[in-house]
């Protein structure tokens, strides 16, 4: 049998806030990958070397973690006041699977240093030396993020004193500011989708559990950690080491997805595993990171963990944190609860690698809640910049 010789690809290998993935231009993808369907697909799971029986990625560019098994593809926008599209596919381990219902809201944070990288901005609102304003459209979303870059000498600042916890490393802030982030919905702004703060779910296993169901930044679950026997402070070796914790944890995924309206059927699960995500929250209580810090109960507002593709996060998923401070800025929600109730602004919350401070703007129209706004601090660098090699099989 005669093999092609590999195609090359050009591509950029980027971390942003506590996630990294392969970021591809729209145009430099092969003529069959640039619009949605089974070759883009095929494309981006041999790239990151999917699916692997393994869990490994030892054949590709992923590294076998929801936060690192991720691919975004940027073009310049043709939107009215927008600079860049910025579509996102969370690629799945250990099934042949490109997940497109949601947005990465760590990698959010690479998007406009990597437009500004590649040109794709007017190079009049480009400062040499300030901040850039990156104006992208996140178009698994359809919602816009406003990235605020540091520029030094004409280019994009990547290492700085700015310290993110569940990173390594610090690097330079940058501010991510997501608008209007709520479910527009069909009936014109479903941020809670069944109208209630907390819902009473059906869990096959635990019966009835108390839950807030909010569609802001990304559909999240959010239940009580004292009601499902945790305490909040749990790091991953808890939950992922624990199959029942799991089972626990996916079945109260897939009432959210049901009564959110997500999914029709609970095998349909199987096939939405971005969307929605559960986590579970708690009151401040000290606890020491997986870092070895030491997380004070008087540093933080409340406890947060969340899942990922099946797996409790090492940190926190970007998006998530827009629904956690969202969820904390309305009165009677689980999350507002846990932090003390009352109306806030903002909060600071304990994850499994630190805490983190995000804020949120909401109102009340109509008897409606809505967010305007959130805004969080990320850091992104290049990691490595070239060219991606796949099989020319891969695409047929």
């Amino acid at each position: 049998m005669t093999h092609r010789p590999q195609l090359r690809i050009p591509a950029t290998y980027m971390r942003g806030g506590t996630s990294k993935g392969v970021f591809f231009r729209l145009e430099d993808l092969p003529v069959a990958a640039r619009s949605h369907g089974a070759a883009r697909d095929a494309l981006l799971l041999r790239v990151i070397g999917s699916p692997d029986p393994y869990g490994k990625h030892t054949d590709g560019m992923g590294g076998a973690t929801s936060s690192t098994s991720k691919c975004v593809i940027v073009a310049p926008s043709t939107r009215p006041g927008h600079d860049v599209d910025y579509l996102y596919g969370q690629v799945s381990i250990d099934s042949a699977f490109v997940d497109w219902s949601g947005n990465c809201g760590n990698l959010s944070s690479a998007v406009g240093p990597f437009a500004i990288a590649h040109g794709m901005l007017d190079p009049a609102r480009v400062p040499a030396d300030g901040t850039a304003t990156v104006r992208i459209w996140q178009a698994n979303i359809g919602k816009t993020i406003v990235a605020h870059v540091p520029m030094v000498q004409g280019q994009v600042q990547e290492t700085g004193d700015f310290e993110l916890d569940g990173v390594t490393f610090p690097a330079a802030e940058i501010v991510l500011e997501f608008l209007d982030p709520s479910d527009d919905g069909e009936d014109g702004g479903a941020m809670f989708p069944t109208g209630r703060m907390v819902d009473t779910l059906e869990v096959p296993g635990l019966g009835a559990l108390q839950a807030t169901l909010i569609s802001a930044g990304i559909p999240t679950v959010f239940v009580d950690a004292a009601d499902i026997g945790f305490d909040g402070t749990e790091l991953q070796p808890a939950i992922n080491d624990t199959p029942t914790a799991l089972a626990k944890l996916e079945a109260i995924r897939i009432a959210g997805a049901l009564r959110m309206g997500l999914i029709a059927h609970a095998d349909e699960a199987l096939r939405r595993q971005h969307t929605p995500k559960v986590a579970f929250v708690a009151p401040p209580a000290a606890y020491v990171a997986s870092s070895g810090k030491a997380i004070a109960a008087g540093d933080i507002d409340l406890n947060v963990r969340a899942m990922s593709m099946g797996k409790l996060h090492h940190a926190m998923m970007g998006t998530a944190s827009v629904a956690i401070a969202t969820a904390a800025a309305v009165p009677g929600t689980l999350v507002n609860l846990a932090a003390g109730g009352g109306t806030r602004d903002a909060v600071r919350f304990g994850h499994p690698s630190g805490t983190l401070r995000v804020g949120a703007a909401v109102s009340q129209v109509d008897g409606r809640w809505t967010v305007t706004r959130a805004v969080m601090s990320r850091s992104a660098r290049v990691l490595m910049e070239g060219a991606v090699r796949v099989p020319a099989e891969t695409l047929g």
